[in-house]
C-alpha cells in the first residue's frame, strides 16, 4: 500500500513538472490558479456592494474610484466581475462534474457489456449528438426556465456524450487485454474489473476532456445568459454582464468589454491547461 502510494505521489510530480515545463501548460495554471484564488477570496477584494445601485454614477467611466467604471444602474463593474468568476466558476466545475460522472459511467458499461447494452447506448448518445450544442442546451434552458441551476442541467444535458464516447473508445482499447483476462480467470466480478483495471485507463481521457470541457461551458453559460436563458438579473454574472452592456458598447465600451475579457481569459486559460495536460500524457503513457 505504501508503495503503491509512494508511485502515485512520484506519477503526479511528474505529470506536473511535464505540464509548467511547456510555456502554454504554465501559463494555463497561472490562469486557472489565478481564477480559483479569485473565486475564493474575490468577495472579499471587491470594494462595493455588487447589487448596490447608485444612479447618481450610471455609466461613470475607468477611475481610481470605480477601475473598470460602473453600468447603467451605478454598480461598481469590477465588484460585479469578482463576484461573477466564484459564480462562472462554480457552474463550469459543477457542470463538468455531473456530466462526467454520467458520461464515465456509460461510456464503461457500453465498452465493457458490449452487445445489445452498446447499441442501445450509444443510439441514444447519437441522439443527443444529432442537434447543435447550443441548440439543444438552449432549447433545455428555454423548457426550464431562466436560472443558475437551470443553466447547470442544461449544458450538462448536452456535455456528457462526449465522455461516454471517449470512454467507450478507451474500454474497446483495454477490455481484452491480458490483465483484464486474468482477472476474470481468478473470478473477480464485473464491478472490480471495471473499476479497479479499467477505470484507471480511461482517468487520464476523462480528466484531459474536463480542463478543456471547463471553457467552453463558461462560455456556453455566458452564451445562454446573454440571451436572457442564464442567470437571471440581477446576478452578476459575466455572460449577463455583457448583455446588459451591449446597448452603450459604442460610446461606454467598459460596461461589456471588462466582463468580455474575463470570458475570454478563462476560456483560455482552460484551453491551454487542458492542451499541457494531453501532451504531458502522451509522454506519460509513451505515445
Amino acid at each position: 500500500m505504501e508503495g503503491a502510494r509512494r508511485t502515485s505521489i512520484r506519477g503526479s510530480l511528474l505529470m506536473a513538472r511535464l505540464v509548467l515545463s511547456s510555456p502554454t501548460g504554465f501559463a494555463g495554471a497561472v490562469i486557472v490558479a489565478g481564477l480559483l484564488i479569485l473565486s475564493l477570496i474575490g468577495p472579499v477584494l471587491a470594494p462595493y456592494d455588487p447589487y448596490k445601485q447608485d444612479m447618481s454614477e450610471r455609466l461613470m467611466p475607468p477611475s481610481w474610484e470605480h477601475p473598470f467604471g460602473t453600468d447603467q444602474l451605478g454598480r461598481d463593474i469590477l465588484s460585479r466581475v469578482l463576484y461573477g468568476c466564484r459564480i462562472s466558476l462554480s457552474i463550469a466545475l459543477l457542470v463538468v462534474a455531473i456530466s462526467a460522472t454520467i458520461g464515465l459511467l456509460l461510456g464503461l458499461v457500453s465498452g465493457y457489456f458490449g452487445g445489445l447494452v452498446d447499441e442501445a447506448l450509444m443510439r441514444v448518445t447519437d441522439l443527443f449528438f444529432a442537434f447543435p450544442r447550443l441548440i439543444l442546451a438552449m432549447a433545455v434552458a428555454a423548457a426550464l426556465g431562466p436560472s443558475i441551476i437551470n443553466t447547470m442541467l442544461a449544458i450538462a444535458t448536452v456535455s456528457w456524450p462526449v465522455y461516454a464516447r471517449l470512454v467507450r473508445a478507451c474500454v474497446l482499447q483495454v477490455r481484452n487485454e491480458t490483465y483484464i483476462e486474468a482477472a476474470r480467470a481468478i473470478g473477480a466480478g464485473h464491478v472490480r474489473i471495471l473499476f479497479r483495471h479499467v477505470l484507471p485507463m480511461v482517468v487520464h481521457v476523462v480528466l484531459v476532456q474536463a480542463t478543456l470541457d471547463l471553457g467552453s461551458i463558461i462560455l456556453l453559460a455566458a452564451g445562454l445568459s446573454f440571451i436572457g436563458l442564464g442567470a437571471p438579473p440581477p446576478t452578476p454574472e459575466w455572460g449577463l454582464m455583457v448583455s446588459e452592456g451591449r446597448l452603450y458598447i459604442r460610446s461606454q465600451w467598459w460596461v461589456s468589454t471588462f466582463p468580455g475579457l474575463a470570458i475570454m481569459i478563462s476560456a483560455l486559460g482552460f484551453n491551454m491547461l487542458g492542451d499541457a495536460l494531453r501532451d504531458a500524457f502522451d509522454v506519460r503513457l509513451g505515445r
